[in-house]
């Protein structure tokens, strides 16, 4: 896809660079942050994603970016280093993040930032066996091929709307907050316009 991750992280990081994040000051009752770590893999660029367990309090079962709740003092980039390390192994030294994204708040009133990152392979992926339960390594085509997204105004899980969009992976759904993040993420026509993009046609 993107012959070379220095191409990909370029470009995010000027994206971000030059964006306005929108930052959230009220509405919400807690704050975390998440990592999108992005990697390249047989020359084509990939997003990490982690199927939280049926053990964890929240979000069970679901499809996520790790992460989680900010600890006092800390930056909310160091949360999403640090959780990113508790729950999948991935050591800081193996993170470039390239930027913040827009604050979000989740159904269960929490707000969440997300930070865009690179991972410097090689990088050695350990998930905490109470909270993940599977590591997905999803290719950006999957994203930015249209047809493979799905958008449904009434999509309900477990009696909560799940959001407009979601896409398939294998046998897993990505939805909800992580898919409006991805949504948005990738919504700049720039990523289509990168030399070398390689469409998904399955």
């Amino acid at each position: 896809m993107f012959s070379k991750n220095a191409r990909f992280s370029k470009h995010v990081r000027e994206l971000l660079s030059e964006l306005s994040p929108k930052r959230l000051s009220n509405g919400f009752t807690r704050q975390a942050a998440v990592l999108m770590p992005f990697f390249e893999q047989n020359d084509e660029v990939h997003l990490l994603l982690t199927r939280r367990t049926d053990e964890v309090e929240t979000h069970k079962g679901q499809v996520s970016f790790p992460g989680g709740m900010r600890e006092a003092g800390e930056t909310l980039e160091r949360t999403a280093i640090r959780e990113t390390f508790e729950e999948i192994g991935i050591a800081e030294d193996s993170i470039e993040v390239l930027g913040r994204f827009h604050d979000y708040i989740s159904v269960t009133g929490v707000r969440v930032t997300p930070f865009a990152a690179m991972l410097r392979r090689p990088f050695t992926v350990v998930p905490q066996a109470h909270e993940v339960a599977e590591i997905l390594r999803v290719p950006l085509s999957l994203f930015l091929n249209r047809e493979r997204m799905h958008i449904e105004k009434d999509f309900k899980i477990e009696g909560r709307y799940a959001g407009d969009y979601s896409w398939f992976y294998g046998q897993h759904r990505i939805w909800g907050l992580t898919a409006l993040i991805i949504h948005d993420f990738f919504r700049h026509d720039s990523f289509e316009e990168l030399p070398k993009v390689k469409r998904d046609e399955s």
